[in-house]
């Protein structure tokens, strides 16, 4: 393991009171490439090309704003009500969502993850989820970021180290930002078919159904996103032959931003980022690729069933466009 050198003077010592909020930075670089990890969470904090921001940023000595660039595991998005059956027994997740009173993105999005690799583009961190009443699983988790001419790639890598079967998923959570103004302004495109309908309170997931049923959330073919309000999920997405599939985002101005991820993430959580603050509404389109749809854990529905020893790895690039 390489040193764990951190980009802020202040957070050298061994001395917790002295490290930034976000925890220890890691900060990469490759061809115009910049990218910064802060430890919590391991957060993608910064992601630029040549300068220009391609995800929302947070200040390193701040508490990350909710779960932006979090890694999710061992689900994404949300169990409804925090309540699920799991090989005949019951469980009670912590309800992390409470104006929902649903269970919200895992178990590590403020863990405190710890270095385990680095070289001049590249970072890897990991973490332990311990047993508890909520998930009794013992789960080793790496994530992997690294630079290359074809941008930043993420790979959360997940190994069932307990005794028992455990239920998993995962996926990130970055806000991409195409360029200049705000969401409202971009024209975003994506392959997918169909949607899961939510209920309008708490989102809790009801059917899914064809995009045409909904036609504002058709971006098969590029279009500007307007004041349509999105937090779904989204399926029956069309791939490459490699089984790749993207999202792009792109600005009236030409400069976009990308996001590719593989077959083994079926779901695609697209959000507007709507927020009471006008300040910090809708200034990124949050893009989350997803292993599993909300409430996997009670539906079952593309469910990663890690056995002992076993182990899952999936992985995601996001990089710049320019027209």
């Amino acid at each position: 393991m390489t040193d764990a050198a951190v980009t802020s003077p202040t957070a050298t010592g061994t001395d917790a009171s002295v490290l930034p909020l976000s925890g220890l930075q890691y900060t990469i670089s490759h061809d115009g490439y910049s990218a910064t990890i802060a430890s919590v969470g391991a957060s993608l904090r910064l992601l630029t090309w040549n300068g220009r921001d391609l995800v929302v940023p947070f200040a390193e000595d701040e508490v990350r704003p909710g779960y932006r660039g979090a890694v999710l595991a061992p689900w994404p998005n949300r169990v409804v009500d925090g309540r699920y059956t799991f090989d005949g027994v019951d469980y009670q997740l912590p309800l992390t969502e409470p104006s929902r009173s649903h269970a919200l993105h895992g178990l590590v999005c403020w863990a405190d993850w710890t270095l385990q690799a680095r070289t001049a583009d590249s970072v890897t961190l990991g973490t332990t989820i311990v047993p508890s009443d909520g998930y009794p699983h013992r789960l080793a988790l790496l994530v992997t970021y690294s630079l290359t001419d074809d941008g930043l790639t993420s790979t959360v890598t997940a190994e069932n180290v307990g005794a028992a079967t455990a239920p998993y998923g995962t996926g990130p959570h970055p806000y991409l930002v195409a360029g200049p103004g705000i969401v409202d302004d971009w024209t975003l495109e994506f392959p997918a078919a169909a949607y899961l309908t939510v209920t309008p309170d708490r989102l809790s997931p009801v059917a899914t159904v064809p995009v045409e049923t909904t036609p504002e959330f058709d971006f098969r073919t590029p279009r500007v996103i307007g004041d349509t309000f999105i937090d779904h999920a989204f399926t029956a997405i069309a791939r490459d032959s490699n089984g790749s599939a993207s999202v792009t985002v792109t600005s009236p101005a030409g400069t976009g931003v990308r996001m590719s991820f593989g077959a083994e993430l079926p779901w695609l959580q697209v959000h507007t980022a709507d927020r009471p603050a006008p300040e910090q509404s809708r200034i990124g389109l949050a893009v989350e690729p997803m292993t599993c749809p909300p409430d996997a854990f009670s539906t079952g529905e593309d469910l990663v069933l890690l056995a002992p020893g076993q182990s899952h790895s999936a992985g995601w690039t996001i990089a710049a466009t320019e027209a």
